[in-house]
């Protein structure tokens, strides 16, 4: 495995995970830019990929109320668990706003969690969700667990917050 050297370029990882179902080079990309290492070590002195570092950004990030410990990884449950809670710009109905549906992740398992958490964090930080947070003032918002089986009023009254990524000591 190669180290990460320069700046992840999370556009062409965000672009690669977009298209990932439909071209091998994006699968190809994916693999080889997640399991490169960071140059830094693991709590249990492994080399840490960047798959260890987007799960563990996604763990702090959305996984504060799923028993997940700080600085430990997200797992299959924890993004599953918090996938559907994910909005961009406010919750409604409108399924364009639920990230996961928007981005056809239809199921969260072992075998794509880990994509899942790499799109939200790519995105954050070069995707359409990082223009329309600069453009639009549009964030990807938190909401309650579960918001696909809440009644109307719960969903009204639902505790939201933004989330947004610290780049060069600014949001």
């Amino acid at each position: 495995m190669a180290s990460v050297q320069k700046e992840m370029d999370f556009r062409k990882l965000y672009e690669a995970i977009v298209g990932f179902e439909e071209s091998e080079e994006s699968q190809d990309y994916y693999y080889e830019v997640m399991d490169s290492l960071t140059g830094r070590k693991n709590k249990n002195g492994s080399d840490e990929t960047v798959r260890d570092r987007i799960l563990k950004a996604y763990g702090v990030l959305f996984c504060e109320d799923t028993g997940l410990i700080d600085g430990q990884k997200a797992g299959t449950g924890d993004v599953a668990d918090t996938a559907d809670r994910l909005y961009i710009g406010d919750a409604g109905y409108d399924p364009e706003h639920w990230y996961r549906m928007k981005y056809h992740f239809p199921v969260i398992d072992d075998d794509n969690y880990d994509r899942f958490a790499a799109l939200v964090i790519s995105d954050m930080h070069s995707g359409p969700l990082h223009e329309a947070a600069l453009n639009d003032g549009q964030t990807l918002v938190v909401g309650e667990a579960d918001p696909l089986h809440m009644t109307s009023l719960q969903r009204q009254n639902q505790q939201l917050k933004s989330v947004s990524i610290l780049t060069g000591g600014a949001k």
